[in-house]
């Protein structure tokens, strides 16, 4: 399932996937994963990038249904 909040945070912070990958300290690929729901990123590197992206954690990997709800009303 697509993670949109990440996406959405990423957006608009400016931030392309490979910006953000970089500051983390990761390839491209993996922020891909994470957004598009393949993988989730370990505790450590969530705080970092909901530091990073100025969004409470619980904003970007929490409240899932909202997120379905997100996909069936596109």
């Amino acid at each position: 399932m697509k993670n949109y909040k990440l996406i959405q945070a990423r957006k608009t912070k400016g931030y392309t996937q490979e910006k953000l990958a970089k500051k983390l300290e990761y390839r491209k690929s993996t922020i891909s994963n994470w957004e598009n729901g393949y993988s989730t990123p370990k505790m450590e590197d969530a705080f970092k990038l909901a530091e990073i992206l100025e969004k409470d954690i619980k904003d970007l990997f929490l409240n899932q249904k909202e997120q379905d709800s997100h996909t069936n009303t596109a």
